[in-house]
């Protein structure tokens, strides 16, 4: 093969004389170095998820197991630490690992849970908002202002008081309260693919409203609606934990980052251990989710592939 055609192989990503697509294979390395960090937070990410899924098989005491005589214990490597528990116990004996452990479960599924409900809520009204006639665009913009311009903890306040507190109520307090980003976000970006040759071409064969929002514009939206939602797992968790640490979130004794943090700040003094464990886990995984949300924008990122 002449050189000539060598190079055209390799501008065109064929494979070249050892039968591998060398163009792309050396595109893939400083790709994959550039989101190296991505790469381990989707690891740290992956671990915290299957200790919590594997909760009842690994967590060594029942999260809501009382042990009166080890309150306050400090932990293992410390002085009067005990094997027995690890990282340490609270103020009535409960083993601390274990209640992070099921914690994890608690925060993880309100994250998921809260982000599944707004996302929904979002993306269908911002597909209504870009697509449909003015009218719809002002209502549903209109309901998005108001939306955020009402303070947060009012409308937790509210909701829970009238509701009562548990982990439902917080999946939709959180849930109603982040569906106005994804509506603003997926409305600009309607916007602007209408107007494509494509939805032209679609309209034109008569194809029904229905038809081309989830056939056409929806697949479009795909990566933004994940970048977006992955991100916004992470704001969830700490929300959840603030309303925990206030009392308003999940109430005792069912473990959650937020109310264990919230039992600690009274012994923060003379215990600290109690609240910087459970802080520590919700830095740790807030921090990878978005590490992983940045890894994830920059990978879909169409301008980014170079």
């Amino acid at each position: 093969m002449s050189a000539v055609n060598e190079v055209g192989l390799k501008i065109a990503g064929a494979p070249d004389a050892t039968g591998a697509p060398a163009t792309t294979a050396r595109r893939s390395w400083p790709r994959l170095w550039r989101l190296k960090w991505g790469l381990v937070a989707a690891v740290v990410m992956l671990l915290i998820v299957g200790v919590a899924a594997a909760a009842p098989w690994i967590a060594p005491y029942s999260p809501v197991e009382v042990d009166i005589r080890h309150r306050l214990a400090p932990p293992a490597w410390m002085d009067r630490g005990t094997p027995d528990h690890v990282l340490c116990t609270d103020q009535i004996g409960r083993d601390l690992l274990s209640r992070m452990i099921y914690g994890g479960r608690v925060s993880l599924l309100i994250g998921v849970a809260a982000v599944l409900v707004s996302s929904t809520i979002g993306v269908l009204l911002g597909l209504g908002a870009g697509y449909f006639e003015p009218w719809v665009d002002w209502t549903i913009m209109t309901l998005v202002n108001v939306m955020l311009t009402f303070p947060f903890v009012l409308l937790a306040l509210a909701v829970i008081a009238v509701l009562g507190p548990s982990l439902v109520n917080m999946v939709i307090v959180l849930g109603v309260a982040d569906w106005p980003l994804y509506a603003r976000v997926i409305r600009a970006e309607t916007m602007t693919l209408r107007e494509r040759d494509f939805m032209t071409a679609a309209r034109a064969l008569g194809m029904s409203h229905l038809r081309i929002i989830f056939r056409q514009l929806l697949p479009n939206l795909v990566s933004v609606i994940v970048v977006i939602a992955t991100l916004q797992v992470a704001r969830v968790i700490i929300l959840e934990s603030f309303l925990s640490f206030l009392g308003l979130g999940v109430q005792p004794p069912t473990p959650a980052w937020g109310n264990m943090l919230g039992d600690g700040r009274v012994y923060m003094l003379n215990s600290w251990w109690i609240a910087a464990f459970p802080g520590l886990a919700i830095f740790i995984t807030t921090l990878t989710i978005n590490l992983m949300g940045n890894a994830l924008r920059d990978w879909l990122d169409p301008h980014m592939k170079l």
